[in-house]
Parts: structure tokens; sequence; C-alpha cells
């Protein structure tokens, strides 16, 4: 199964978060830093009509979440599994 992929910074707390939320629920991610990925920073822009908005979170099933709340973020978790 493909990961979930989230884009973030190192000192982006909600990036911190959702990365934490992730973990706790054994589900496995791949982290990509925007600040050293210029591609992954030009995605960002263009998910987002231009805003560095982190974390953006990329699902399997294409469908995306930008800055959720641990809630959103669980939810969308009970619903791929």
């Amino acid at each position: 199964m493909e990961q979930i992929k989230v884009y973030g910074t190192k000192w982006c707390p909600d990036c911190a978060r959702a990365k934490q939320v992730l973990s706790r629920h054994n589900v496995p991610f791949t982290w990509v830093d925007i600040e050293n990925d210029e591609k992954a920073l030009e995605y960002v822009l263009e998910v987002n009509h231009g805003y560095q908005s982190v974390p953006t979170i990329i699902f399997p099933d294409g469908s995306v979440l930008v800055e959720p709340s641990n809630i959103e973020l669980e939810k969308k978790l009970a619903e791929i599994n």
C-alpha cells in the first residue's frame, strides 16, 4: 500500500503534532521537508493555491488535509483503515 506523505518543515509545531498522531496510531508515512526539497515546496504551493501551508498531508486515495486538527486527522485515519 502507498504510504501517506506529510509535507512540512522541521520548525512547524503543527507538523510535529501531526507526525505524533500518525506515530501513535502506528500509521506509516513518508516525511518530506519542503525546506530541503524544491519540488516538494512547489507541490505544496500548488495544492494550497500559493500558500506554504504545512502540514499538507496526502493520502493514498488522493485526498488532502492541510493543517488538520488531531480530531480531523484521526477521523481520516479511521476512514482509510
